[in-house]
């Protein structure tokens, strides 16, 4: 994809860690040399209501939104959400969602948001270190196993 600018929609409802997951796809990107422009739409978050996150990365991006129905990739951290976001996807665009991942199998239900991440990196050129890097400077020590974890099982689980 060099040359042109990815852009890629986050959404889910508030606490499922939709921004955490923006915030690790965005520093990934840019670790990996690219110019990254993020936006959120927080909506009624702190009762669990829609949140989105547009992250866009490429050799330059002039905007942090992502124009309406030309998203790359929709990640969508809750079942409930994917038709709300469709329309949201360009024709061609993935869909990612938590149907791609055996959450029974996730080291701690709340890694979802990384484990979809982990899904995500298979479609992206980004060093699987970055992600691994990004990981750890977004969150706490403590959780840098399980969610080394549950990267690690989306990014073995896509197109499951």
């Amino acid at each position: 994809m060099a040359g042109k600018v990815t852009n890629i929609v986050v959404a889910g409802r508030g606490g499922q860690g939709v921004l955490k997951a923006s915030d690790i796809l965005a520093e990934a990107a840019f670790r990996a040399g690219r110019d990254v422009k993020k936006s959120e739409l927080h909506g009624m978050s702190q009762r669990g209501g829609s949140v989105t996150s547009d992250v866009r990365f490429g050799p330059q991006v002039l905007s942090p939104m992502v124009p309406a129905g030309e998203t790359d990739y929709l990640v969508v951290l809750a079942a409930d959400q994917v038709e709300v976001n469709r329309l949201e996807l360009r024709q061609g665009g993935v869909l990612i969602s938590p149907a791609d991942i055996d959450e029974n199998l996730l080291p701690n239900r709340r890694s979802l948001n990384v484990a979809l991440l982990g899904v995500l990196s298979r479609h992206l050129d980004i060093a699987e270190s970055d992600w691994m890097a990004a990981i750890q400077a977004n969150l706490p020590e403590k959780l840098h196993e399980a969610n080394a974890g549950a990267f690690a099982l989306g990014r073995g689980s896509a197109g499951r």
